[in-house]
């Protein structure tokens, strides 16, 4: 038996916004390695709308106090696709470049403070944008910039020797993946749709590592 507290840290895919069963794939991950006889404390840190800036400064703090040093504890990063979307009006949120370098900082203090796996994210459904998160507020996402924001964090994830899970790959040729959206939103999957990012992750030899 593994005993291990886990920060699920990022934006509304780690919280699991659209979710009807308010599980996400963290809440199911830890479900079902709960069920496979582990002692998993599941600490979901995800916040809406958030980009690796806005997660970066507040990570840190967060985390600390649920896995305090006395105890076994991990860390679990997604973010990325409101890095690179566009708000109507004022262009996109963040430079790929930026992106990449909050992200490599962000990482690289992870990783040497406690294991940490990073796990990309997901396409989009360019048919389903723009998405109106309120009457002021209208968000345009694109799969073309998650896919080219995904390889450079791949590559930064490579060079930090941090492993990362490429979520990207593993749905944007799944047939079933753009039937996981309500017509409002192509962003946020419903629950069968987290359901399949959880097994994609479960199936992850660096997610089997920590319960071997």
């Amino acid at each position: 038996m593994t005993t291990v507290r886990i920060c699920f840290i990022g934006d509304s895919l780690v919280l699991g916004t659209n979710d009807e069963t308010y599980l996400g794939w963290p809440g199911r991950l830890c479900r079902d390695a709960r069920a496979a006889g582990h002692n998993v404390s599941l600490y979901n840190l995800g916040i809406r709308a958030e980009t690796s800036e806005m997660i970066a400064p507040r990570w840190r703090a967060e985390a600390t106090p649920r896995i305090p040093d006395a105890y076994p504890g991990a860390l679990v990063f997604s973010f990325g696709a409101n890095d690179c979307a566009e708000i109507e009006g004022q262009g996109r949120r963040m430079t790929l470049e930026r992106s990449v370098a909050v992200a490599r900082a962000m990482l690289t203090e992870a990783a040497a403070w406690k294991p940490t796996l990073w796990v990309g994210p997901p396409p989009v459904d360019d048919n389903r944008q723009p998405f109106r998160a309120s009457e002021e507020v209208v968000y345009h996402f694109a799969s073309e910039r998650v896919a080219e924001l995904n390889s450079v964090f791949q590559e930064t994830a490579a060079e930090l020797g941090v492993p990362y899970l490429d979520m990207y790959a593993k749905l944007a040729d799944d047939p079933a993946w753009p039937g996981m959206y309500e017509d409002a939103d192509g962003v946020h999957p419903i629950a069968a749709g987290y359901e399949v990012m959880a097994e994609h992750i479960a199936a992850w030899s660096a997610w089997q590592a920590w319960f071997d």
